[in-house]
């Protein structure tokens, strides 16, 4: 079967054939196309100072809505969480969240990082201080099963003592992100949109990586 066009319905790509209307596409074809012409990205979101008249939580509200301007689909997005400031004593404490979009398959890592970056601009992000408080914050997790720019610079970045992590910044993007298995503030929300979702290198699971934390961190956070 010939498909001629893609049609959107909201998020949803539909494929239209040659013989069927939109309607009568089976859902496995439709699911079929999509594979075909878009990768799944995984974003984590968050911001712990206010911009312009809206709150943290108002921020990640908003920016879900324009993700469509920097042709970023978002079929899903978690809940939102209430998180302590990391590290401890840096700034107001966070309202995080995690984000699934679909990107068209010709979009590179450094692509779409630069289209995160020109909507964290847009709600006044300034890049000043590592770790430092922010108005958004949108990190690339991965990109489906992408690793960069290998696996042994991957693992030498997840590997980083953690009293270097706070001085030493990679000058390349590293995927899947180094520090996203540490974090609950990341992988919490990130269970509700991909929890399995395996990370290439670690061979776990949104899930596993999850219940391996601290029961302390995920006590911390709580769904608003």
């Amino acid at each position: 079967m010939d498909y001629l066009d893609i049609v959107h319905y909201d998020w949803v790509k539909v494929g239209i054939s040659a013989n069927y209307s939109p309607w009568q596409v089976s859902l496995y074809e439709s699911v079929t196309l999509t594979m075909r012409h878009f990768q799944t990205a995984l974003i984590a979101l968050g911001a712990n100072l206010p911009f312009a008249d809206g709150t943290p939580l108002q921020t990640l509200q908003r920016v879900v809505k324009i993700f469509p301007s920097v042709n970023l689909a978002v079929p899903s997005v978690s809940r939102f969480f209430a998180t302590p400031c990391f590290p401890a004593g840096a700034g107001p404490d966070y309202v995080n969240a995690a984000a699934l979009l679909q990107v068209e398959k010709n979009m590179s890592a450094d692509d779409l990082l630069a289209s995160l970056h020109q909507l964290e601009a847009t709600f006044g992000r300034q890049r000043k201080q590592r770790w430092g408080m922010r108005t958004l914050d949108l990190d690339l997790l991965a990109l489906g099963e992408v690793i960069l720019p290998d696996a042994a610079i991957q693992t030498q970045w997840r590997d980083l003592d953690p009293a270097l992590q706070t001085t030493q910044t990679p000058g390349e993007l590293i995927l899947p992100h180094p520090r996203m298995q540490d974090r609950a503030f990341v992988l919490l929300p990130l269970a509700d949109v991909a929890p399995d979702w395996r990370h290439p290198l670690l061979n776990k699971t949104v899930l596993q990586m999850l219940a391996a934390l601290p029961a302390a961190d995920l006590a911390e956070m709580h769904a608003l």
